[in-house]
This record gives C-alpha cells, sequence and structure tokens, in this order.
C-alpha cells in the first residue's frame, strides 16, 4: 500500500508471489510444462486412523462407490481430476479509477506523474520459449483471483499445478442449504428475484452440471459434493489455518459429523449461532438463525486472535453501582439504569465481585481489618496475599455491603467483553447484490478471528462476493471460486467499485508490507491482580477497529478473473463408469438429433429456420453429425455438425480443429455448424453471426438449456430450438484532431428465460469493458462502464471518490496541483460512449460486453 501524497486513493500490494499460469488467448501451452504428470490425484479421505465397521460413522449411499466396501481396513480416497487455470482478466482498479481524476499542473510534471501512475500496468513482453518453460515454475506478483469453475476441480488445480499444499489460511465455506432452485442460482446480475420453477432454472451449464452432481441422490450427492470439497479444502489448508462451513438447521447435525470424519473431532472448535436477515421459505415456526461450524487443520497449532464487543452496563446487567467524580458510590436510579445516558458526566459503573478464592493457597490465608471490622479467610483463601490486600484497600478496590467483603470492579477497568458463540446482532447483510448473500459482520468477525493481514482467504462458494470483499477490506488476499457467471460477474462489479476506508500501517515506507499489520486500537486491561501487586496494566487489541485516515480511502487491490480448463467434466464418483457415460453422451446426442428435426436451426433476427429431415452419426474427433435439410425452393443441402461439451465451454482450439476436419467434406456441403450451451468468448464471428470462409460459412449456434434440464424440469418444456448467436454491434469512430472513441450500438443477445435472441438491445446489457492498448494476449480492464446497473450505485461510489479528491490539495511555491475528476470522462461510465483514445495506426482495442445473464462477448478493433 504505497502512500503517494499526490492521490487521495490507493490499494494494497502484497509482496508474495503465485505461480505463473497462462492466459486464456495461450491456454494448451502448459503441456509441456504438465508432461508425465499425472491425471488425477488421489487423497485420504479420513484425517484420523479410522476402522470401518468399529469407529462410528455417518453412512449414506455411495459414500465408498469407488472402494471396496467389504474390505473393512481398506482406506477410503478420493480420486480427482486435475486440470489447467487460465487467466482471463486483469482487473486493477487503482488504475481505472487513476484515469478518472485530472491533474492542472504544468504539462511535463503532469505526463511524468501520469506515467508514474500506470506503470506497472505494462508488463515487459516475455520471449515465448520462456513463457512455455516458465509455467508452474517461475513466479508473477501476487494477484487475488476471481475463478469461474467447479469448486473441487479449481481447488485440485491449485494444489496440483501450483503447490499451494498449506498456504491458506482460512476456508468460509458457503455451500447451498436445501434443493430448491430458488437456494441455488440467481438468473440475471441486476434483479435477485428467484422462484422454484421451471421458468427460473439456470440456463448456465456449469450450474445446471453442479446441481445435478449435487442432487443426483438428494441428501446423498450432497453429503458426497461436501466431503469431496472439505477434503481438498483441509489439504490447502496451513497447520494454523481453520474452515468455517455456514450451514442451517437442515443439515447442521449431518456436516458436523462429516467434518468430524475429515478434519477429526479433536479439531473441532466451536459452533457458532448467528441472526440472519431473515427466514427462507419457512413454514411453521420461523428459522431465524443460521449456524458456523469452524474446525482447525491442527487444534494445537491454529492461529487465533480475540475478538471483543462493548460491555454493556446498566439494566439487564451486574454493573447497577456507580462512582461519582467526588468519590461518592451509591445504587443506580431506575432510570438511569435504563438509560445509562442519564448518569452524571465523569461516573463511573462498577459491580462487585468475589473476593475469595475458588482455591486453596497458603500464603493468602489470613484475617484482616476492613472499616474497623475483622475478616476471616474461613475454608477458601483471598484472591491475593495480605500485602495485596492492603493495596487493594487503599486503592479504593474493597466494599463490604455485608457480612462478605467484595472487590470493586469498575467497567471501564476494561470497557470491552469478549465475543461468543452466539451473534444476535448479525442481522441485516448490507448492500445485498446476491439472492443468498451473507451478512458482511459474520464474515469478518470469521477472517478477523484466524488471520492476519497477508494471509491467503479462500472462498469455494463465491455468490456475491462477500468474502473476498471483506478480506480485501481487511488487507487479506483472496481467492473466490463460483461455477455461475452471473455470480463471478457480480463480484467483478462490486469489486472494481468497492471503496474502503484507508488504515494505517506499523510500515509507513514508500513500499510497506502488509504483514507487519495494521495500527490497533488498544484497550486497558486492569485486574485485580495487577491492582494487588503494582504491576503494569496489561492492553488488549481490538482487531477490528484499526487506526484510520479519514483523508484517504483505499480501492481494491489488482485481481484477475480466472476460467477453468474447458472440458466437459465429469463428476469424481464418475470417473471410472465409462459406460454410464457412453450411454448418457448417446442419449444426449439422440435428443439433439430429435430436436434438430423437430425444431431446427433458426436466427434469432431473420427467423429462418433450417429443419434437419434426417441426421447421421459421424466417427470423428470434431465433427459428429451431419444432417440435412430443404431450402424453399426444395433443393436439398447437408450441414456438418460439431457437438460441444455437455457440461462446459466450446473453446477456440476445438473450433479450429473442427475446422480443418470440415475442409476434407467441402465436396458434400458448405456450412459448419457448432453446437453448444456457452463459447469462449475469443472465438468471434462477423456481421452476419458466422465467419465467411468464402467458400463455406461457420456459424456458432447456442443450444436450447432444455437439452441440459431433462429430469429437473417440474413439466415438460415445449421443443427445444437452437439459435445462431451474433456478436456486439460496435463502431469505432474517428473524431478526428488524432481522437477517437468506441460506441456500443447494440447486441445479440440469447434470453435463456423467453428462450429467444433479442437483437441489439442495449438495455439487456449489464456492464462493458475496453482495453484500448490490446496486444492479443491478456485482456487488461483499463475502463470500465456501468451501463445496464442502479445509477444510485454509480452516484454513491462518485461521491466517495469525489469527497477524498477535493480534500486533497499540494502547494509549492511556484504552482499549485490539485487533483479533480475529469466530468467528461465521468459521464462515459454511464453511457454506451468511450472516453476519447489517441488515434494511433495499426493500435488494437478490445472491448468486452458482459449481459445481465453472465454471458460474455469480446470484439477486437483495430485503427487502420
Amino acid at each position: 500500500m504505497t502512500y503517494d501524497k499526490n492521490r487521495p486513493v490507493s490499494s494494497i500490494k502484497h509482496n508474495d508471489k503465485r505461480a505463473a499460469i497462462p492466459d486464456s488467448a495461450h491456454q494448451g501451452e502448459e503441456q509441456m510444462a504438465i508432461s508425465g504428470m499425472p491425471e488425477q490425484s488421489e487423497y485420504d479421505i479420513f484425517r484420523h486412523e479410522f476402522q470401518r465397521g468399529r469407529d462410528p460413522e455417518l453412512y449414506w449411499l455411495n459414500k465408498y462407490k469407488n472402494d471396496d466396501e467389504d474390505n473393512t481396513d481398506y482406506m477410503p480416497q478420493l480420486r480427482t481430476d486435475i486440470r489447467s487455470l487460465y487467466k482471463h482478466e486483469d482487473i486493477r482498479p487503482e488504475a481505472i479509477i487513476d484515469s478518472l481524476y485530472e491533474l492542472h499542473e504544468h504539462k511535463s510534471e503532469s505526463a511524468k506523474l501520469q506515467l508514474d501512475l500506470f506503470g506497472d500496468f505494462e508488463e515487459e513482453q516475455e520471449d515465448e520459449l520462456e513463457r512455455l518453460a516458465g509455467y508452474y515454475k517461475h513466479c508473477d506478483n501476487w494477484q487475488n483471483r476471481l475463478i469461474q469453475g467447479d469448486s473441487l476441480l479449481v481447488m485440485n488445480s491449485l494444489l496440483n499445478r501450483e503447490g499451494m499444499k498449506g498456504q491458506v489460511q482460512c476456508i468460509y465455506f458457503d455451500p447451498p442449504y436445501g434443493i430448491k432452485y430458488a437456494s441455488n442460482w440467481q438468473m440475471k446480475l441486476n434483479s435477485r428475484e428467484v422462484k422454484d420453477n421451471d421458468n427460473n432454472i439456470s440456463g448456465e451449464p456449469e450450474m445446471i452440471k453442479a446441481f445435478r452432481d449435487t442432487w443426483e441422490l438428494g441428501i446423498h450427492s450432497y453429503l458426497s459434493y461436501l466431503r469431496d470439497r472439505l477434503v481438498i479444502a483441509r489439504e490447502l489448508l496451513s497447520e494454523s489455518g481453520s474452515v468455517f462451513v455456514q450451514i442451517s438447521d437442515q443439515n447442521v447435525h449431518l456436516v458436523r459429523s462429516l467434518l468430524d470424519e475429515v478434519f477429526g473431532s479433536d479439531n473441532f472448535f466451536s459452533l457458532i449461532t448467528f441472526k440472519k436477515t431473515s427466514p427462507l421459505g419457512s413454514a411453521g415456526l420461523p428459522g431465524v438463525v443460521d449456524y458456523l461450524i469452524w474446525y482447525a487443520k491442527d487444534i494445537e497449532c491454529m492461529k487465533y486472535r480475540p475478538l471483543f464487543v462493548n460491555k454493556p452496563i446498566g439494566q439487564g446487567t451486574m454493573y447497577k453501582n456507580v462512582e461519582l467524580p467526588d468519590g461518592t458510590r451509591r445504587s443506580m436510579t431506575k432510570e438511569e439504569a435504563q438509560d445509562t445516558n442519564l448518569l452524571p458526566k465523569g461516573a463511573r459503573a462498577y459491580r462487585l465481585d468475589k473476593l475469595s478464592s475458588t482455591g486453596y493457597t497458603d500464603s493468602c490465608m489470613y484475617d484482616f481489618e476492613f472499616e474497623g471490622k475483622t475478616y476471616k479467610c474461613g475454608k477458601k483463601s483471598w484472591r491475593t496475599n495480605y500485602n495485596g490486600m492492603q493495596r487493594l484497600i487503599e486503592k479504593r478496590r474493597v466494599e463490604a455491603p455485608s457480612t462478605v467483603p467484595c472487590y470493586v470492579l469498575f467497567a471501564d477497568d476494561f470497557p470491552m467483553q469478549d465475543i461468543n458463540n452466539l451473534w444476535a446482532d448479525t442481522a441485516g447483510a448490507s448492500n445485498i447484490n446476491y439472492v443468498v448473500q451473507t451478512s458482511e459482520k459474520v464474515i469478518q468477525r470469521c477472517l478477523l478471528m484466524c488471520s492476519d493481514p497477508g494471509d491467503l482467504i479462500l472462498d469455494p462458494t463465491c455468490g456475491g462476493g462477500t468474502t473476498a470483499y471483506v478480506a480485501e477490506q481487511w488487507g487479506r488476499r483472496w481467492i473466490t471460486i463460483d461455477t455461475s457467471r452471473i455470480a463471478l460477474n457480480i463480484a467483478k462489479k462490486r469489486l472494481t467499485t468497492a471503496l474502503f476506508p484507508y488504515y494505517k500501517t506499523h510500515d509507513d515506507s514508500e513500499n510497506p508490507n502488509i504483514r507487519r499489520g495494521f495500527i490497533y486500537k488498544k484497550v486497558p486491561h486492569i485486574t485485580l491482580k495487577a491492582l494487588a501487586n503494582d504491576l503494569p496494566f496489561d492492553e488488549e487489541t481490538l482487531y477490528d477497529q484499526p487506526e484510520e485516515d479519514k483523508k484517504r480511502i483505499r480501492v481494491s487491490g489488482p485481481f484477475t478473473v480466472e476460467t477453468l480448463q474447458s472440458l466437459d467434466v465429469s463428476s469424481p464418483e464418475s470417473l471410472n463408469d465409462k459406460q454410464n457415460n457412453y450411454d448418457e453422451y448417446a442419449a444426449f446426442t439422440e435428443r439433439i438429433f430429435n430436436n434438430l428435426k423437430a425444431n431446427g436451426i433458426r436466427n434469432g433476427v431473420k427467423q429462418q429456420q433450417a429443419v434437419m429431415h434426417s441426421m447421421e452419426h459421424l466417427d470423428e474427433p470434431y465433427l459428429n453429425a451431419k444432417g440435412y435439410y430443404k431450402m424453399e425452393d426444395g433443393t436439398e443441402h447437408c450441414v456438418f455438425f460439431m457437438i460441444g461439451p455437455k457440461f462446459g465451454t466450446v473453446s477456440k482450439h476445438a473450433v479450429n480443429e473442427a475446422v480443418r476436419a470440415f475442409r476434407q467434406h467441402l465436396n458434400e456441403s458448405n456450412w459448419l455448424v457448432i453446437l453448444g450451451f456457452s463459447f469462449e468468448d475469443s472465438i468471434e464471428s462477423g456481421e452476419n453471426k458466422d465467419y465467411n470462409f468464402g467458400t463455406f460459412q461457420v456459424s456458432k449456434v447456442r443450444m436450447s438449456d432444455d437439452l441440459l434440464q431433462d429430469g429437473l424440469l417440474k413439466k415438460d418444456k415445449k421443443a427445444g430450438s437452437f439459435i445462431i448467436i451474433g456478436e456486439p454491434d460496435i463502431s469505432l469512430v474517428n473524431d478526428g484532431n488524432g481522437k477517437c472513441h468506441v460506441e456500443i450500438n447494440g447486441m445479440d443477445m440469447y434470453d435463456p428465460i423467453q428462450d429467444e435472441v433479442k437483437a441489439r438491445n442495449v438495455n439487456d446489457i449489464a456492464y462493458w469493458e475496453m482495453d484500448d492498448n490490446y496486444t492479443g494476449g491478456l485482456f487488461k480492464v483499463r475502463s470500465i462502464h456501468f451501463c445496464g446497473g442502479d445509477k444510485k450505485d454509480f452516484a454513491a461510489w462518485r461521491k466517495g471518490l469525489d469527497t477524498v479528491a477535493k480534500d486533497l490539495a499540494k502547494k509549492k511555491a511556484e504552482h499549485t496541483l490539485r487533483l479533480e475528476f475529469n466530468d467528461e470522462i465521468w459521464d462515459t461510465l454511464y453511457d454506451f460512449k468511450s472516453e476519447p483514445i489517441p488515434y494511433e495506426k495499426d493500435k488494437k482495442i478490445a472491448v468486452r460486453v458482459v449481459s445481465q445473464f453472465g454471458e460474455e462477448s469480446t470484439k477486437v478493433l483495430e485503427m487502420k
């Protein structure tokens, strides 16, 4: 967190490193680096020595599906695929915000400062051979990570590709609570409305895959889902690390037993009950609490930072006495106890505590006089020796309201009290962006109790990104994962626009090390022992109250958006079940064939339709079928099909291979159709939504989601369809005077709710991003435009930034430097037009448009 007095906005930079991984433009290049490595990993399921049939355990259907259930001496193993991760975007909110400020100063000075602000965004270009050899061996500077993919495979990649075993300090796991649709997915970025019906089943193949794997066998599949992820989470945790599992009363008993098996019952630390925002779907007695089950990796080594809350006084507490400034002591009046603001200024609340000890100490067995009366110790010793008792009397810390002397304990001796495992003050999540978002206060307490600034936090269920948001605020590194594109886009937008208090650090150097920590508020902890023995008073650190610089704010540090290797993912339980996989694929392709013959392929704009009257299987890796259809004039035409993965994304590599294979069939057909549920956004098409190769056409065709939802629907949908998907309509406008700008005219967008393509409707764009210095590799977000969000949130973001900008002024003898917003650029942030861009021949601009349904399209423009 570099301090620059010329700038009011900064972010935390971590000195840690991370393994070098490919970006999405170079996926597949890592094969040389991983050649010879295993394709699957194996882990012991049980943390401790365990014998089936002898030790108590939780049992469910298919718990030991891949193992010999009859061999009670065999330790079961979790077998999991190993996949690669790819960087999809590089986002640096500080650099984005820097571009919104305008410096009024001599040009040479201003230009120098502006160059300094953006210098770290440009990285030295690697030699290609060095890049290929460096994957997983060389290290990059740390960037936080927002990853789309199945959490099991992502965490396994972190372990086996990137060597992150034992590097995570805290895992916050918030799995689904129940099996209704509404508890599992949100349909649009700008709407948290969810319903438990067919129209509200997700259109995202990754989400449907996760839903099927989790609920295929009901609670049995759910327990396998949890068990597998907890086993890998255990491997990622450091020896001092902790895991928190958030759960409702529906399955808390089962999950507690499951955690005993995976982490060991000896490592159970606490069961926290917290009040939630509102009961979801309550029938009968409403449930208003959820639970956090807290386990340590190793309870003997675990890191624990106690948290405190303000100590209450008055009614409902034992602090009902008061000492006035003149030394007079009395009981509080009824009115004062009900409202402590009525107490006289300078009054100190206190209560009486025992002076006798619970045990026996020979040096503390004596009689003493107080206010003319002798008090005997009886069978129990006093809490201090004779000299200590005299010091307490001198300091007016002894009272004898009846026949027993007592210790006077003031509330301000230690104005705090330990937080316990009942949190009644957590209801009401602030700034809710996601349908099942957890209160920030809940996650904040968890992170602060078990980690320090610079430690790594992992959330396998990102949702609205609250864990990443809280981790960023408190200086922790973070990795968050979700299968849903909508969830990831909500989190990305939230983190990009987040504003945090600027906490002061112990290291105030030019390049501070955040691991030295924040400067925290401390409070005295005065004890009887210290008073009786004239010892220095202890202090307690308030880890949730760091000192704040009110003139500055922080934004999120640099982070990457990443994707999992685009393959058809099988659940761990079915990796060896080849016959079932084959039968499932055959049934899937048969459904596709039937739908192509019933409904054909239609164009979302022109309503053109090509209905197949016959379909044939092809035994080729990248060409899976061919079909025949008739034109209006009765002529018959042939079309070849590549069928993308059932639960995955069609990759650019696969399309290229299909095109190569199709060239061998040009004597039969001039149309190749790529069928998929989602496509890598680097697969571009032209204005007519397809590739025109002169002699043949290649079209991207979006398959209807009801092909995936078989078995999830309460009733049959109408026959599905296949829709050709277009690209955003984007213009590069030359403004003259060496400037140009980008303009979004519209976007052809598939709506999975209505099962249609909405042609060129800018209202369904959630936001769009731009890299105005695109080099063909990783997309670097240099500007972001929130055209589809809530303008109130946008205004609040600007107000927060504008406030600190106005407070900043640096005066010198020869000139004044003022930092303020460039209104022209600000206006573009909620618009479909970009800010002015210098026009340079052959320069490339990449524009990425994100729909309300989380689908992305990228287009590269070139200045000619």
